[in-house]
């Protein structure tokens, strides 16, 4: 049982992470599609920079450098959405949909580069960090914490304050709204839905280190993120764009996908012989039904995906 704990609560720190990113991109009128792909720029970033930090770098500095190149490659990244939507006008989903298949592609063909580059007989695309991440564990009891929970926790309280307390929130979720009436009273649309953006890179990009670290030394990047920023977007949805609410969703799908790491470890799991993989989908199958049941009530910002038009009134 503390084992499953432990898991649903490092995949839903991931799920959390994600789709606050998502939200503050929404709310500001731009569709992020390209979570997945920014998750994976963000784990290359705090992979690099857990695999070249020289041993013996103290536990703070090394989680606070991990994170900082995490939600800097994230947020780089994230320029390819705010630029192509804002500046260009182009249409999101597909601009977003190319971002995830060119993140997993350039990722595995630079990691493959670096290891070849090494040693000429490795050309695989896996980067290890053994000891690098033992700088996030703390064993308490048996339940091994890692301060990613702690920020995505951080993250919560201030995405909630910011988007509902602060008058940046507010502006951001007006130009999502109606972007017209906006700029009718001198809020510059154009650079708060770049502001919406960025911060989902950095918040996606940090989700993408948390990711491929929850229960793992190493990862091989031509695997990406197996679809967990598709899973945040229904985390997102399923919380109606809402901090609280997306929480308490990621709380429900981490859950799930933590069964697929600790079935084992139930008798009454492992008494019905099912496949691993048949856990494995169970997130998957689970926000295809929620979604099913849901989506008609959804109710997301009224001008995201539209691109704004100075001219239209």
């Amino acid at each position: 049982m503390l084992l499953l704990i432990q898991y649903t609560l490092i995949f839903a720190s991931v799920l959390m992470l994600v789709a606050l990113g998502g939200c503050f991109s929404e709310h500001s009128g731009v569709i992020n599609i390209g979570l997945e792909g920014i998750m994976v720029m963000g784990a290359l970033g705090g992979a690099l920079m857990m695999k070249f930090l020289p041993a013996g770098t103290s536990a703070p500095v090394m989680l606070l450098l991990v994170v900082l190149a995490a939600m800097a490659l994230g947020l780089i990244y994230s320029l390819l959405l705010a630029v192509a939507a804002v500046n260009f006008k182009a249409d999101q989903t597909l601009v977003g949909t190319a971002m995830n298949l060119l993140g997993t592609a350039a990722a595995t063909v630079f990691v493959k580069a670096m290891n070849t580059a090494e040693n000429a007989s490795n050309v695989s695309s896996t980067i290890q960090y053994i000891d690098a991440k033992k700088a996030f564990l703390v064993n308490i009891g048996g339940f091994e914490f890692n301060w990613f929970m702690v920020l995505a926790l951080a993250a919560l309280v201030l995405a909630y304050v910011t988007l509902y307390k602060t008058r940046f929130g507010l502006r951001l979720c007006a130009c999502g709204e109606h972007p017209q009436a906006a700029d009718s009273v001198g809020i510059n649309v154009y650079k708060m839905r770049y502001a919406g953006v960025l911060i989902s890179g950095v918040l996606g990009g940090l989700g993408g280190v948390v990711y491929i670290t929850a229960g793992v030394s190493e990862w091989k990047f031509e695997n990406g993120v197996a679809g967990f920023g598709f899973l945040a977007l229904a985390v997102m949805i399923f919380g109606q764009w809402k901090p609280t609410r997306i929480a308490l969703a990621a709380l429900v799908f981490g859950l799930f996908r933590a069964l697929g790491n600790v079935y084992t470890g139930f008798d009454f799991l492992k008494a019905l012989n099912l496949p691993s993989g048949v856990y494995n989908m169970l997130p998957y199958i689970i926000s295809l039904v929620i979604l099913a049941f849901t989506s008609k009530k959804s109710r997301a910002p009224k001008a995201e995906g539209v691109p704004y038009d100075k001219g239209q009134r």
